[in-house]
């Protein structure tokens, strides 16, 4: 190890050691006081298989998160735990909930967190997105599980939906306590934030929207507040894409819609994109060591995010799993489509 490089670890080790010593002298982190609502207002039946509750918990940044947590009724002793996240611009009372619920009912300990600056979780401006810290938001909750009495800390696992699909395999590919992680329809928020759909966007293209997103930061400043982008749009012209369709059909109706929502109503901070422009998540992924499930509708639109991907992974312990006919959103609730059973059995392979 070069002198200088030494030195700089020492530097860190002995930074963190008097931070630790710090945070033994200053008992617990402090929480914002959140608030919960007490009323079922999911978008999905509540399960009497399992008992539900609602935890907050921390992330490094300060943020406190909400989560829902899940628990199967008559559990014993520890559990294999999972955290389940997303899509991009969803609540925890969408499709995360389904699948931590879902989950629970087949005997894992769950949690559907809302990410930093959303829904229930705290965070100032509201609806930030960004690429390092909606990642940890993944790490801050296995923070949470890894000390729960009734949680094997050896046995936790993460799935993210849609644009959270992206974040969970990066958090992966930084958090060595994850043993297994599942990307449900995924999108790559980096990459399609720079290069566009389908990497039609060049540097010219690119330019531009930075130029407009900066342009927008300045009327932000004027108007000491943050302009936001829109949901998902509404009324729907007739000449969209269908996939543009399929997220209507799914944000804008009863099938989907909730209050809290971006997507479903104002959307994020229009300068939300800035970050995901020239910060890419997934550079690592190819040092993942543990176990990654990703699974994609045939139909989807966006299936290249987790065909690309999946060429990035090594090793014996990753699959791909394309579904026949399905399209991008018939895996955030159609729970005959969603194969629970492959999850299941992912989850117990790779968390024993």
């Amino acid at each position: 190890m070069g002198g200088i490089h030494k030195w700089m670890v020492m530097s860190g080790l002995l930074a963190g050691v008097i931070g630790l010593q710090s945070c033994l002298n200053c008992g617990d982190k402090q929480m914002e006081n959140l608030v919960l609502t007490n009323k079922w207002d999911k978008t999905f039946s509540k399960s009497e298989k399992v008992n539900h509750s609602k935890v907050t918990f921390v992330n490094r940044y300060g943020i406190t998160l909400a989560a829902d947590l899940y628990v199967p009724k008559n559990a014993d002793g520890k559990l294999p735990a999972i955290a389940v996240s997303g899509p991009f611009g969803a609540v925890k009372e969408q499709s995360s909930g389904l699948y931590a619920q879902t989950m629970a009912e087949r005997g894992f300990l769950t949690i559907a967190f809302d990410p930093s600056f959303t829904g229930e979780s705290g965070g100032q401006p509201r609806y930030v997105a960004s690429p390092d810290i909606n990642t940890e938001d993944f790490s801050a909750a296995v923070d949470y599980l890894s000390i729960r009495d009734d949680v094997d800390p050896e046995r936790i696992g993460i799935i993210g939906i849609c644009g959270w699909g992206g974040f969970a395999v990066n958090a992966a590919a930084i958090d060595t306590r994850i043993k297994a992680t599942v990307a449900s329809t995924m999108y790559d928020m980096s990459r399609v934030t720079a290069n566009g759909y389908f990497d039609a966007m060049d540097a010219d293209a690119r330019y531009e929207l930075r130029r407009q997103l900066n342009a927008q930061r300045t009327e932000d400043a004027k108007n000491g507040s943050y302009a936001l982008a829109g949901g998902v749009i509404d009324p729907l012209p007739d000449d969209v894409p269908q996939f543009v369709k399929d997220y209507y059909a799914y944000y804008k109706t009863p099938r989907g819609y909730h209050e809290r929502s971006l997507n479903s109503n104002g959307g994020w901070n229009k300068t939300s994109a800035l970050s995901f422009i020239n910060m890419p998540i997934l550079s690592y992924a190819d040092e993942i060591r543990s176990a990654v499930l990703l699974i994609h509708g045939e139909k989807a639109h966006s299936r290249y995010f987790s065909e690309d991907t999946f060429k990035k992974l090594q090793g014996d312990n990753k699959e791909l799993v394309i579904i026949p006919g399905a399209n991008h959103t018939d895996l955030y609730d159609q729970v005959d489509i969603i194969p629970f059973d492959k999850i299941e059995s992912f989850f117990r392979e790779y968390m024993k």
